[in-house]
């Protein structure tokens, strides 16, 4: 099972996801994709459902990183930016920073919901 300070990165991590763009190389997604996103949060969690259910069980169980997640998707450009910010660089996240982009690369595959 996730610790919940990794599943708390998963959560900023897939925020960081909502729209980073298809063929990011990069470890970090691009930040200015993130708040200009137009993926809902049902089309982040049916990605990652898709993708890893595992991850996605464990996200659900968690009130807060759920709370934060759509906080995130529900927010404003400019407080996207800053949440956003202020998530970057958690060690935490590094090992799935795979997974991110690749629920990034096809979140808007899904129904918004």
């Amino acid at each position: 099972m996730l610790s919940r300070a990794k599943l708390a990165a998963v959560a900023a991590g897939l925020a960081l996801s909502l729209s980073a763009g298809a063929g990011i190389a990069s470890a970090q997604p691009d930040v200015g994709a993130v708040v200009n996103s137009t993926c809902t949060y049902p089309q982040v969690m049916a990605a990652l459902n898709d993708q890893n259910p595992g991850v996605a069980s464990e996200l659900n169980a968690n009130p807060a990183a759920v709370g934060w997640l759509q906080g995130l998707v529900a927010a404003p450009p400019d407080q996207r930016r800053r949440m956003v910010q202020q998530v970057q660089g958690i060690p935490a996240l590094q090992p799935y920073i795979p997974l991110i982009n690749q629920v990034a690369n096809t979140c808007n595959n899904y129904p918004a919901g």
